[in-house]
């Protein structure tokens, strides 16, 4: 079964030519199956290009999925224009007003990590969004900023600043092969990385409820559980596309900032060599497998769940 997405959106023509099953609102209608419904809260500040490889991940199952693409209600975006945001984005105080539930809610990462929590405008307004998530989506994944705000938020875990960025593309472990979120991945796989902080793996472990699924001796923890809450918090980047960290790199260079060729990328460590996705498969199998245990756990009755 494929993504249910409005046709306007940009990511149903880029998904159309890629092979996803993408189907409109009026062919979903006609189908007597009650598709699972994930609600994205977008931060980054790239919209479109946040929102389609998501759609990508989430789109490429069995399963119809209805996606809703969420904003905080008083930030404005700035890098994509208003136009989109209002024919595709809800904000999240009418998402609230009318009660609505999902079965799955994914908060991307967003361009603040140097702030501290509390510094960040919508702060509140997140914080709020993480406590009605307990009540109206029966599982919730965080990303990278998101899901250390999530964390912290939850756990008390703390972001830490490092004294250069973590860039690149980085070997990680599996630690826990038996986890339903990581059925079918190799012993270790690549993850992409691009952040100027991180989560520590010791106060990971003072906590007895979190479970770490997969980490890296270079960049530490990246794929933590919450098993209670049916919450993953993932602090790497499986979303993204081949030339996301080759456009981040070419941007500061272009800006002038000083900034590393991002590690293990590029053939030979080249930037002139175009780079080559060593994530792909991966990813899927991770969003495939948080959809699956969605559908496996979730209420038929959508009002049944945070009961």
């Amino acid at each position: 079964m494929p993504i249910k997405i409005p046709e306007a959106l940009p990511a149903y023509s880029v998904l159309t030519r890629e092979g996803v099953m993408v189907m409109s609102e009026d062919q979903a209608a006609r189908q007597d199956i009650r598709p699972l419904k994930i609600g994205l809260l977008n931060l980054m500040p790239k919209k479109i290009q946040t929102e389609t490889q998501f759609a990508r991940l989430i789109g490429a199952t069995p399963l119809q999925i209805e996606l809703t693409l969420i904003r905080m209600s008083e930030h404005e975006a700035r890098n994509t224009t208003p136009e989109h945001m209002e024919e595709f984005y809800h904000p999240f105080s009418e998402i609230e007003a009318s009660g609505q539930k999902f079965d799955g809610f994914l908060v991307t990462g967003a361009p603040v990590e140097h702030l501290d929590f509390d510094a960040v405008t919508y702060w509140d307004e997140l914080r709020r969004i993480f406590d009605w998530a307990e009540t109206h989506a029966h599982s919730t994944f965080g990303v990278c900023w998101g899901g250390m705000a999530l964390i912290a938020h939850r756990h008390g875990v703390a972001k830490h600043l490092l004294d250069q960025k973590a860039f690149g593309c980085f070997r990680h472990r599996n630690l826990k092969p038996d986890s339903p979120y990581l059925r079918g991945f190799s012993d270790d796989c690549t993850v992409p990385v691009s952040r100027w902080t991180e989560i520590r793996q010791e106060e990971i472990d003072a906590r007895p409820e979190l479970v770490t699924l997969l980490a890296s001796d270079e960049v530490g923890p990246c794929l933590v559980e919450d098993p209670a809450r049916r919450t993953l918090y993932i602090f790497n980047h499986f979303e993204y596309d081949s030339h996301t960290l080759k456009e981040e790199y070419d941007r500061d260079v272009a800006a002038g900032n000083a900034i590393g060729v991002p590690a293990n990328y590029y053939p030979d460590d080249d930037p002139s060599k175009p780079p080559s996705n060593r994530w792909r498969s991966h990813a899927h199998l991770l969003y495939g497998n948080w959809i699956n245990e969605i559908y496996q756990t979730t209420p038929y009755d959508l009002n049944d769940i945070g009961r």
